[in-house]
């Protein structure tokens, strides 16, 4: 049997391949939406690809599953669990609690694990030619190394009302009579490492075993004393923001996201028809490098989205595809980077690349203004806008500060000032930029914080060894 796990570090997400050596068949789980690894793993190994599914209906990305099934012609399954409400909108056969897709000598059994979803799925694996049992468990979004799938993006992100109680409560049922109930040695590979918001102390192991975390996860004396109220009220404490973008994501995959097929070579444009079309508003400039080269100067109007490395986060909080159609034109340094920025923006449902140049000539350029934490003190801002996440804001923040992650900002404008000046910041400064561009262009007037908190915090420490009082800030 192999097993290969392919992992995105910008979204923090896992997909994995599955294939019988001696038959040349694969199944492939939780794929994104930019399928060449796959296809190139499955040449590589000299095996057809001839099942793709999926563990749930995903918020945090936009699924490849279709696609890949499309260019393979391999059978799309999905779940058909969690009741009317949860039903996938396109065709594809449905695996309930129980069944199983066969390739060779493996066996890869649905197990329904609802509680982060309604419809959750986790795959048992078996390697027939050494076992009769499962030895591997893909979780998906259920159990993480040392942490668990949350249950309140319904609500935070899909516009549930209360359901995370529910979902709490089936995460509770799920880990007693599904995990608990499988020997200690079974392997467990998550859909998620560190960094995804999809729950709130995810570890960066690639890997677990259901002994590992019996014996270890902050979950386990809760239910080792049936203490379920105790799980609830732990599980549901303390989770970070949901990224505003997960609301299209959790509604595009239970539709099915739209199959691109192969996808044209970018061009390199001329900045004079980049400017002509940006003059006319044809198109969106996107600057890819970081925020301290941006703030020596970038295109007017344009979005800040880092990449390529975490281009699908950050294009995810700075462009809206639903509220926005024109075309991204993008900065980068050569024709490989544009494929790659290309290929982040596609994980997050962002189609529409026009092309790329690798430099500003003879752009229309503008320098983002920026305020100290000295300036900042005697400043007439409308709003001090921490865009970090909450859980950051509740220890510790400039005062007077207000707060809204840099992933919510485009989606929240109604809570802003329509007149006066924002004042933005973050940790260090790259989301800031991110969500700072996002709000120029939607026209408000904002001044990043040079430094951001980090900075302020320096510059206020600082100035307390000097035995200034302390402002109450701006």
């Amino acid at each position: 049997m192999l097993l290969e796990r392919i992992y995105d570090d910008d979204l923090a997400q896992a997909s994995y391949f599955v294939g019988c050596q001696a038959k040349g068949e694969a199944v492939v789980i939780d794929a994104r939406r930019d399928i060449g690894e796959y296809l190139d793993l499955a040449q590589r190994h000299g095996m057809r690809i001839v099942a793709v599914t999926e563990t749930h209906i995903h918020a945090d990305y936009l699924s490849g599953t279709r696609e890949l099934g499309a260019a393979t012609g391999a059978e799309v399954y999905v779940s058909g669990e969690g009741g009317e409400d949860w039903q996938y909108g396109f065709d594809a056969t449905r695996l309930y609690d129980g069944d199983a897709i066969t390739i060779g000598n493996i066996t890869v059994r649905a197990s329904h694990t609802p509680g982060h979803t309604p419809e959750h799925l986790s795959f048992l694996i078996t390697d027939g030619a050494f076992s009769d049992d499962p030895g591997y468990l893909l979780s998906g979004d259920f159990v993480f190394a040392g942490d668990l799938g949350r249950p309140d993006l319904l609500d935070e992100a899909a516009g549930g009302v209360d359901t995370r109680f529910e979902g709490a409560r089936q995460l509770f049922a799920s880990l007693r009579d599904r995990f608990l109930t499988l020997p200690d040695h079974v392997q467990v590979y998550p859909a998620h490492g560190a960094g995804s918001a999809c729950g709130k102390a995810l570890g960066a192991l690639p890997s677990t075993t259901v002994g590992y975390e019996r014996l270890n996860a902050w979950w386990g004396p809760y239910l080792r004393d049936n203490d379920e109220q105790g799980f609830i009220d732990e599980l549901l404490s303390g989770q970070p923001d949901a990224h505003a973008y997960f609301g299209r994501m959790k509604r595009q995959n239970r539709e099915g996201p739209a199959v691109l097929g192969p996808l044209p070579e970018l061009a390199e444009l001329a900045n004079a028809e980049i400017a002509r079309s940006l003059d006319a508003g044809e198109m969106i400039f996107a600057d890819t490098r970081s925020h301290a080269d941006v703030h020596e100067g970038t295109v007017a109007g344009a979005l800040n989205i880092p990449g390529p490395g975490k281009a699908a986060t950050y294009g995810g909080w700075a462009y809206d595809p639903e509220r926005e159609s024109r075309p991204l034109v993008l900065l980068a340094r050569d024709q490989e980077m544009a494929h790659a920025v290309r290929d982040h923006l596609l994980r997050v449902g962002i189609d529409t690349v026009a092309g790329y140049t690798t430099n500003l000539d003879d752009l229309p350029i503008v320098k983002p203004s920026v305020i100290s934490p000295a300036e900042l003190e005697g400043f007439d801002a409308a709003l001090v806008l921490d865009v970090r996440n909450k859980t950051e804001h509740a220890a510790g923040h400039i005062p007077g500060s207000e707060q809204l992650s840099a992933g919510r900002v485009l989606w929240n404008l109604d809570t802003l000032p329509a007149e006066g000046t924002i004042v933005t910041y973050c940790q260090s400064g790259v989301r800031n930029s991110v969500a700072a561009s996002a709000l120029r262009r939607e026209g408000y007037d904002v001044v990043e914080l040079d430094g951001s908190y980090a900075g302020w915090t320096a510059w206020n420490a600082a100035r307390q060894d000097h035995d200034e009082p302390v402002s109450a800030g701006a």
